[in-house]
């Protein structure tokens, strides 16, 4: 608190009572300059908070829908590294996962279908297994969903994983609706093959374009949660983008970067 009361002498600085456990604290009338940004980037990473400059009256029922990325970003797994696991190719899939997602395999197509390829022969209850023992919600996760729901937003997963996990999420979780990817599966093994059109950047942007019209939403009713380069495209048509614990080049672009907090902070950035 003091180094935040020393970045702004001239805002009388208090935690919210309401939130002890949180430590939460809204600043109103703050200029967002460059030089303050760059400033409370680096204060956050040497205390461990994170910080949003938000639009001031901004209230969440001024959007219509949140859509969010399921691996990372929802949920803390990336689900095709942990079915690899059962093949015994973990590392070789997250390399190239973690190389995707930073934006450094340009071609999305490419490295799905390189990474399912090495899936090839596994027993198809490797799925349900990763379901089951590996699967957990990022922190945040059921609150923040619960959260917007009562508002009455929609809420859309869109997700380059896999259609066995998002289906199984979509009624346990309350969501309107969900898009990802199918693997294919004959005599209960994985062929390495994806049936369809490839769940991608632009295909998730369109996802979300699609929502708000469902919905008679303009784009910018939409709040967008991701955590990699293929979610860039998608949270660039968003009126208000989150970035959790996100890659760099995510944090960059993003209206908000969650480094530290849990997706229930979005609960948090508007007035009540």
């Amino acid at each position: 608190m003091a180094a935040l009361r020393s970045l702004l002498p001239d805002h009388d600085i208090s935690v919210d009572d309401a939130l002890p456990h949180i430590g939460s604290v809204r600043i109103a009338d703050v200029t967002p300059t460059a030089a303050l940004q760059a400033q409370l980037e680096t204060l956050g990473a040497q205390h461990r908070w994170d910080y949003a400059l938000v639009q001031e009256g901004r209230r969440l029922t001024d959007f219509r829908l949140v859509a969010m990325d399921m691996d990372s970003t929802l949920i803390t797994i990336e689900c095709v590294d942990e079915i690899a696991d059962y093949c015994g190719l973990k590392a070789e899939v997250s390399a190239i996962t973690e190389a995707a997602m930073r934006g450094e395999i340009k071609d999305f197509n490419e490295s799905l279908t390189r990474r399912v390829a090495l899936l090839k022969g596994l027993d198809a209850g490797a799925l349900e297994r990763v379901y089951q023992d590996r699967l957990r919600f990022s922190p945040g996760a059921e609150s923040m969903l619960l959260g917007v729901q009562a508002q009455g937003l929609k809420t859309l997963l869109v997700s380059g994983g896999f259609t066995y996990f998002t289906e199984r999420l979509k009624p346990r979780l309350k969501l309107d609706a969900t898009r990802a990817n199918t693997l294919e599966i004959v005599d209960g093994k994985l062929t390495g093959r994806v049936l369809g059109e490839i769940v991608n950047a632009e295909v998730k942007a369109r996802a979300v374009r699609e929502m708000c019209e469902q919905i008679g939403a303009a784009t910018d009713q939409a709040i967008v949660i991701g955590d990699g380069s293929n979610d860039l495209q998608m949270m660039a048509a968003a009126g208000l983008s989150i970035a959790f614990r996100a890659k760099p080049v995510v944090r960059a672009r993003a209206s908000v970067a969650f480094n530290h907090v849990g997706l229930d902070a979005l609960l948090r950035l508007f007035d009540a």
